[in-house]
């Protein structure tokens, strides 16, 4: 052998080493720097490429007349929510997310990322105008399969589902509400759904649970589409009136779903939040078992106050449900973001939220933008504190609330702004510290205002003014 071939052999040798040294310390520092992500979260669209999926699935979950006085997790005491308090602990739990008082206009909010003016006015309750676009037109724009499982109440059955942007679907209430007492509420045993353009005959809902129904259309849905990017609107009906036994009460076998509802019926309403729970629980399997966990993220909120014949026990105190009414107790809702791995789990966030706010969140989760035809949307991104960021929190909310559920009733809409402390409603420029008073019973007079109320006022008011 040559020297000259020896030389060779050896300035090989050692290149190849140096190769695997330099593979080595690249190795360890991509693994520092994911563990560095898992630890801190993510703070821009940048990193968010580089330590996790660029198309995250995402789930929404909308429960039914869900106060934030219900959870467990929140300071709940009259309820089991084992399941519901796991999302929030491997997540964050935002402390002031606020909602409209009644669940129709409070869906239009979070599928459009607009306020109620832009489309719900005294004859449009129960309705949204097929020239809208919703989250799941969006996600269809950004290569996601869509699908909607629960209550719907936006009207146009399929030809409005399918023009919102949803692929597949399972509804209660496709069409607009009536007032003539023949929507009478049945999705619970014996289930009145809507799929395909048409209600399932009885043979198919006969002693069934409509939960259980939109549950396993949901789960066969990710089945399909777990190795693409997918997006969930679930909505349950739970736990809205009509209070009744669900398939884990000795009762359902004999419940008769049309009766007329008595007030003592409300006895099942623990049971329905436990089944609620139940099946979140059982989502949240279905994706550890599938390995979607780390890839999916899911929001959980409630669509408006609780009903206000339920009394609950929170934090000591028995708080009766406001729904309807536009106090805390009426739009003050639970919100929990999840995203195994990626959000910091256990975290706590107090800046206010509003439901305009989902659109352009999760546009951002999402890795897409707001498309044009959108045109003018309300809301402000929270996704850089979901992934660890300060970001630029809501230092005020605004809400246009107008509650004719069947047409005019000469009723004028409320309208009104709040800051983290303070509430400013339009009609006679009534101020609230809903902190200190929130039933909203002390209005707080020109004349007995500090001069941080007086700041409040000045500033609520501006923005009340903004959008006339």
């Amino acid at each position: 052998m040559s020297l000259k071939t020896s030389t060779s052999d050896t300035i090989s040798k050692y290149i190849k080493w140096f190769f695997v040294f330099f593979i080595f310390l690249s190795s360890c520092r991509k693994s520092d720097a994911l563990k560095s992500i898992s630890q801190n979260s993510i703070s821009s669209h940048q990193a968010l490429g580089a330590g996790t999926s660029e198309n995250p699935n995402i789930i929404f979950i909308l429960a039914d007349d869900f106060g934030y006085e219900i959870p467990t997790i929140d300071g709940g005491q009259s309820y089991s929510t084992p399941n519901i308090d796991r999302l929030a602990r491997q997540g964050l739990r935002f402390t002031r997310g606020h909602s409209s008082p009644l669940c129709s206009p409070s869906r239009f909010m979070i599928l459009t990322g607009k306020y109620n003016f832009r489309n719900y006015f005294t004859d449009s309750w129960g309705y949204m105008d097929i020239t809208q676009r919703t989250i799941a037109n969006m996600m269809q724009s950004a290569g996601y399969k869509t699908c909607a499982a629960g209550k719907w109440q936006l009207d146009g059955g399929d030809t409005s589902i399918h023009t919102f942007g949803f692929d597949n679907y399972i509804v209660t209430k496709p069409f607009k509400i009536s007032g003539s007492g023949e929507d009478f509420d049945i999705f619970y045993k014996n289930p009145k759904i809507y799929k395909n353009a048409n209600f399932l005959p009885s043979s198919e809902t006969a002693g069934k649970y409509g939960e259980d129904m939109c549950r396993d259309y949901m789960f066969n849905f990710i089945d399909s589409n777990k190795a693409s990017p997918f997006f969930i609107y679930w909505a349950p009906n739970l736990p809205h009136k009509p209070f009744s036994p669900t398939p884990d009460d000795p009762e359902f076998a004999s419940w008769n779903p049309y009766k007329l509802q008595e007030k003592k019926d409300s006895v099942f309403y623990p049971s329905m939040v436990k089944y609620l729970d139940k099946e979140i629980g059982m989502l949240l399997d279905k994706l550890v078992t599938l390995q979607l966990d780390q890839n999916t993220i899911i929001i959980f909120t409630g669509d408006n106050g609780t009903e206000t014949s339920i009394r609950s026990l929170f934090n000591g105190k028995k708080i009766q449900g406001g729904k309807a009414y536009p106090t805390e107790n009426g739009t003050h809702v639970p919100l929990i973001v999840s995203w195994p791995g990626t959000v910091v789990p256990q975290t706590i966030n107090s800046n206010l939220v509003g439901f305009t706010d989902f659109l352009p969140t999760i546009a951002d989760l999402a890795h897409t933008t707001i498309p044009a035809e959108f045109g003018i949307t309300d809301g402000v991104s929270f996704a850089p504190q979901i992934l660890g960021n300060a970001g630029t929190p809501r230092k005020w909310l605004y809400t246009y609330y107008d509650p004719n559920r069947y047409g005019p009733d000469g009723r004028a809409a409320q309208i009104w702004a709040q800051d983290t402390t303070y509430k400013l409603y339009d009609s006679a420029s009534l101020l609230y510290n809903y902190i200190l008073d929130p039933q909203e019973k002390k209005p707080i007079g020109l004349g007995t205002q500090s001069k941080r109320d007086s700041s409040a006022r000045n500033t609520l008011q501006s923005v009340i003014e903004s959008y006339r």
